[in-house]
């Protein structure tokens, strides 16, 4: 495999771990806030790291950077997280240079998410770019490699059904409710935490369940009358909590914290009490299964939750695959030619060089030496020659590292590597 990078000393890779090897709370142990994103991003630049973006969902924690060895990487993250190196390596992946570059079109895509063609993703990647330009980590290769990205996502939503029908985990959410719970529309549900999962969770639940038993609370009750008054639904405060748990037949938990904000203590269950918890760390502790009434469904049960819509979206998975096959094309192409053109630049103005003393000796030495002439016929001359070094540089069969050090050895370039 040729190698992808931008410097001789640094390669690309991604490093993370995901749904696939990790439990939720393997994942809730190295999940990012976003001041946590930003003191890694702080961090990196110390170290010398030239490009870095971080991802943090439900599903995953990825590293994307340059670096001379991973655990530069591997390290940032551990340092920032409550997951050690060693619990890192039993359910992590690293992928370098090309194979990096493929594993985030295969992400941001939804084909690596938990339920296939979620494209919660994608907002995710943006995110996590705005972060990288804040702190000056975005260099030229990943503000293209994530537009691509973008570019191949957007392309597969329009041209094939891979995203097709109510399928993530606000809706597996609510199909366990339809599926498990008997008179769902005279049942109350209390929806804690107003986040992208809680919103869309509670938008199902309005299209699906024909019930508007539906109350909401969020630390900020701001957030939550937002939502309520677009359903009217009912807002409760956050010091209500408890009350309103003891009032309720199935609570939804999507906050966003780091440590469980619901326990055993706040639950007072004399009637059967459904908590189905969104969220990773899980925020809702195990310690509520003790109590008699309750029963407990966590974001990794439901996305094992499997209909016909998931039968559909498989098959469009060749159509995506060629999709994706044709953007990174493109950005490979592009990551060449960005490769080689400071050496053929350099080579452009050696030759442009030679041509003037060429033309200053004749004109001084020949008395009918006709200097446009000239200038045109030796311009034609470099333009032929840099292209000849230009197409054998785009051959795949070449070895451009090689050919590069030879060009600059031969014509004693020399290059401004910023």
């Amino acid at each position: 495999m040729r190698n992808y990078h931008i410097s001789k000393h640094n390669s690309f890779y991604a490093i993370g771990l995901s749904y696939k090897k990790a439990d939720a709370e393997v994942r809730g142990k190295f999940s990012l806030d976003v001041p946590s994103i930003d003191h890694i991003m702080v961090k990196a630049q110390d170290l010398g790291i030239d490009g870095l973006l971080a991802i943090s969902t439900c599903n995953r924690t990825e590293l994307y950077g340059f670096a001379q060895h991973p655990y530069q990487l591997i390290k940032l993250l551990c340092e920032e997280t409550q997951g050690t190196v060693e619990e890192f390596q039993e359910v992590a992946y690293v992928y370098k240079n090309h194979d990096a570059i493929s594993h985030m079109f295969k992400v941001g895509t939804g084909l690596d998410s938990q339920i296939l063609g979620d494209f919660e993703i994608i907002s995710q990647i943006k995110q996590g770019f705005y972060r990288s330009k804040k702190h000056e980590m975005a260099n030229p290769f990943l503000e293209r490699l994530c537009n691509q990205v973008i570019q191949a996502s957007k392309r597969i939503k329009n041209e094939t059904e891979l995203s097709s029908g109510a399928t993530s985990v606000a809706f597996a959410s609510v199909k366990y409710i339809l599926d498990n719970v008997t008179d769902i529309s005279n049942k109350n549900i209390l929806l804690f935490g107003t986040g992208k999962i809680g919103r869309n969770t509670c938008e199902n639940l309005i299209k699906h369940s024909n019930n508007s038993h539906i109350t909401l609370i969020n630390r900020t009750r701001e957030k939550a009358e937002a939502i309520a008054g677009k359903f009217k639904l009912t807002v409760k405060d956050y010091g209500d909590l408890q009350t309103e748990i003891r009032k309720t037949d199935i609570l939804v938990v999507a906050t966003g914290a780091q440590l469980p904000t619901i326990s055993k203590n706040l639950i007072y269950a004399k009637k059967p009490l459904l908590i189905l918890d969104l969220s990773v760390p899980k925020n809702v502790s195990d310690d509520v299964l003790e109590l008699e009434n309750v029963s407990l469904v966590h974001l990794d049960q439901l996305s094992q939750i499997t209909d016909e819509t998931l039968v559909q979206r498989k098959k469009d998975v060749p159509k995506a695959q060629i999709i994706i096959d044709e953007v990174k094309k493109d950005f490979l192409k592009w990551l060449e030619t960005r490769k080689f053109a400071p050496v053929i630049n350099a080579l452009k103005q050696k030759l442009t060089v030679m041509k003037a003393e060429e033309i200053d000796f004749h004109s001084k030495k020949l008395s009918d030496f006709n200097q446009d002439q000239a200038e045109i016929i030796s311009e034609r001359i470099i333009q032929k020659i840099t292209k000849q070094f230009a197409n054998h540089l785009k051959r795949s069969e070449v070895d451009t590292e090689d050919s590069l050090e030879l060009i600059q050895k031969v014509f004693q370039l020399e290059i401004n590597s910023k």
